[in-house]
């Protein structure tokens, strides 16, 4: 198993940011969005870009606040948002990892959010949506 925050070199933190393999999380205080859910959206972008696999560990949450610039209890939120939609695991000893199937999972929901935003644009709350979908099955 390795560290999806880990390169040959190790972790590579900038203020601001955080490298995750390749990919670089970024948080935008501009963004109407909350903070955390910009932690979660970030990590959960790099599971299905395929820059995290499943059975990958985490950076630690603290290395992660320090390198986003963001208190630590706001990325702690963000990774049990994760761990409570199953696309991150909680293991005593083992940090966080990425959990199995996390990678579809994560692809899956993020369609299903584009599709409320697509449907909120359009005029339509969630529950028109989920109408929508019982007539199609």
């Amino acid at each position: 198993m390795h560290g999806c925050g880990e390169n040959q070199a190790g972790t590579e933190y900038t203020h601001g940011a955080i490298v995750i393999s390749t990919m670089l999380l970024r948080l935008n205080v501009a963004d109407h969005h909350p903070l955390h859910e910009q932690v979660a959206g970030a990590i959960r972008r790099a599971i299905a870009e395929g820059e995290c696999a499943p059975g990958d560990r985490l950076p630690p949450a603290r290395d992660l606040s320090q390198a986003l610039g963001v208190n630590v209890n706001t990325v702690l939120r963000g990774l049990r948002a994760l761990r409570d939609e199953g696309v991150l695991e909680f293991r005593r000893g083992r940090g966080v990892t990425v959990a199995q199937g996390a990678d579809d999972r994560s692809a899956l929901l993020d369609r299903i959010r584009g599709v409320l935003a697509d449907a909120e644009r359009l005029g339509y709350g969630k529950d028109d949506v989920i109408d929508m979908i019982r007539g199609v099955t």
